[in-house]
């Protein structure tokens, strides 16, 4: 029997709805297929489907893969035991392999953002109650200009002339202490991080050279902080080295129980990593401070001189291990009569400790004492450009002569002055000028083996010089001197006093940059009676000794004028 058209009908929209259903169940990629096999049956085959084919190959010789890769499963993964890694930020750049900008397996970036996250979480109380949140806007451009630093100076230095995130961590520990409690006064609203002395600081450090601090100040808060941090972190990596330490491993001097407490509140946060500071004073009771000694062993010992040596007399302490030793306010220290306790305390640590010295005043009186302590190369640390700052522990001697003989003979006795008492690594220089010629000076320093420079081009001399490690007394044009680098040299001879005052104190503040040792040998004659003024300001500034014979010189020229 024949259907009717709306049966027929019927009986296509089911089909429909069934192939849209059936369609609509499977998922794309079956879509996908389906699709391909109904165009390869009408015969519309793409061009591309026409044309992609594949060979027979040697791993699939019956081309069952259709030319496509074998899937390969994983395997475990092989465990390699890694070296341990000394977790150092890069100053400078010169990392080990693969350690561009990590610190302890964690890039610099990510050290920054913890500190980041950590300073802007602390929450300072004032003494009212008030509570103020730290700025973190402003904690942000401090730590991006704490990164671009990094990055920017990470090409020029060692590894190891940058300490380890473990310091970063006690700055910030110190830094949200000190503001927590309102103990940090010296710099409200700077960061210990940005702290140009800091920086400069662990510099110096790095070289493993001592260090002596020529600002004329004591030090301050965020100064105490960069040391204790940079001792810190050199213990924690000495201790993972599997070294022990029997007594203090760091010994603060301080000339007053007020500046004792000072440091103590400084290296209090770090006894949360075991780092233990004891302070010892006379504010406090002998008895109690032994007791103390006996039940706690310090990492780091803060004391005054005539204390300490009380209980190191008495063997409640035993100070022959420290490994660092901080003098703070050297001058008043000498001043109130200590400078022997101070030798006593040196003559008691055994070997050879890290020395960093504070002198609290360019007062030449504490000159032997500095020069007993600091017996070999050194770094001079001051962000101070003063002449009495870059000056420091320089001598400057001034003599009168009565003719050009005179001067003469006297230069050539500071030669023998300095070949009976030179150290090793001194070195000697004469500067002459060309106006005033020194035939018999010249020939008798040739003599006596000296480098001699006075018509050749001083970058030479520099070579020879070093070269030569016999040539420790040598000889130059004063129209070489600011081509040739006279930091090496301790002693330096004038004889025929310089022209003018700058180029005077050019030579004292470029002179002995690695030695306390320093002697400027000046010799005058009554030609010179124009240039007494400016030398004795410049001895007056720095706190040198003026020679009666120039203020006598001084006092003649005012005579003649009037």
């Amino acid at each position: 029997m024949a259907k009717g058209e709306d049966a027929v009908r019927r009986k296509k929209n089911k089909k429909l709805r069934k192939k849209n259903n059936s369609s609509s169940s499977v998922s794309a990629k079956v879509a996908a297929v389906i699709a391909a096999k109904k165009r390869r049956k009408a015969g519309k085959r793409r061009i591309c489907q026409g044309m992609c084919f594949s060979l027979p190959t040697l791993d699939d010789p019956f081309n069952d893969r259709g030319g496509k890769e074998e899937f390969k499963t994983k395997g475990p993964k092989k465990k390699t035991h890694s070296k341990p890694k000394d977790e150092m930020v890069c100053l400078n750049g010169k990392s080990v392999a693969g350690k561009k900008g990590a610190v302890g397996g964690r890039n610099i970036a990510q050290e920054l953002n913890d500190l980041q996250r950590e300073n802007e979480s602390v929450i300072a109380n004032n003494n009212v109650g008030q509570k103020c949140i730290i700025n973190s806007e402003r904690k942000n451009i401090e730590v991006t200009e704490i990164a671009h630093l990094c990055g920017a100076q990470q090409r020029d230095c060692d590894i190891s002339e940058f300490p380890s995130k473990f310091v970063f961590w006690c700055l910030s520990s110190i830094e949200n202490a000190l503001r927590h409690g309102d103990a940090y006064t010296d710099g409200e609203g700077n960061s210990f991080f940005l702290n140009p002395w800091g920086l400069e600081f662990l510099k110096c450090y790095s070289t493993g050279k001592d260090l002596m601090e020529t600002s004329g100040t004591s030090a301050t808060t965020e100064q105490i902080a960069w040391m204790v941090s940079g001792a810190a972190d050199t213990f924690v990596r000495k201790e993972k080295e599997g070294l022990s330490f029997a007594g203090p491993f760091l010994l603060f001097l301080v000339p007053s129980q007020e500046k004792a407490v000072q440091v103590r509140t400084v290296c209090k946060p770090l006894k949360s990593v075991g780092i233990h500071a004891v302070s010892i004073h006379p504010g406090a009771s002998l008895d109690r401070q032994i007791q103390g000694l006996k039940t706690c062993e310090p990492e780091f010992l803060v004391s005054t001189p005539e204390r300490l040596l009380e209980l190191v007399s008495m063997k409640a302490i035993d100070i022959s291990g420290v490994s660092m030793l901080v003098i703070d306010g050297l001058n008043t220290i000498c001043s109130t009569g200590h400078t022997d306790t101070i030798k006593s305390i040196k003559k008691c640590i055994s070997g050879n400790p890290r020395l960093v010295i504070f002198n609290d005043c360019f007062s030449h009186m504490s000159i032997p004492l500095v020069r007993y302590l600091l017996t070999g190369s050194i770094c001079r640390l001051s962000l101070n450009n003063s002449i009495t700052s870059l000056s420091s522990c320089i001598i400057q001697s001034v003599k009168l002569c009565t003719s050009e003989e005179d001067k003469v003979v006297k230069s050539i006795e500071a030669l023998d002055q300095f070949q009976s008492s030179h150290t090793q690594n001194s070195n000697m220089l004469y500067i002459l000028r060309k106006d005033v010629k020194c035939p018999k000076l010249v020939k008798t320093l040739k003599s006596k083996g000296c480098s001699i420079s006075l018509d050749s081009d001083a970058a030479s001399f520099n070579d020879s010089v070093d070269s030569d490690s016999r040539a420790v007394v040598s000889l130059i044009d004063l129209e070489h001197i600011s081509t040739t680098d006279i930091g090496t040299y301790d002693v330096v001879v004038l004889p025929s006093f310089v022209p003018s005052r700058d180029t005077y104190v050019h030579i004292l503040t470029k002179m002995a940059r690695q030695s306390v040792n320093g002697v400027l040998h000046s010799f005058l004659t009554k030609g010179d009676t124009e240039l007494a003024v400016p030398l004795i300001a410049v001895l007056e500034q720095c706190g040198q000794e003026v020679p009666q014979t120039l203020q006598d010189l001084h006092h003649t020229s005012n005579m003649l004028e009037d």
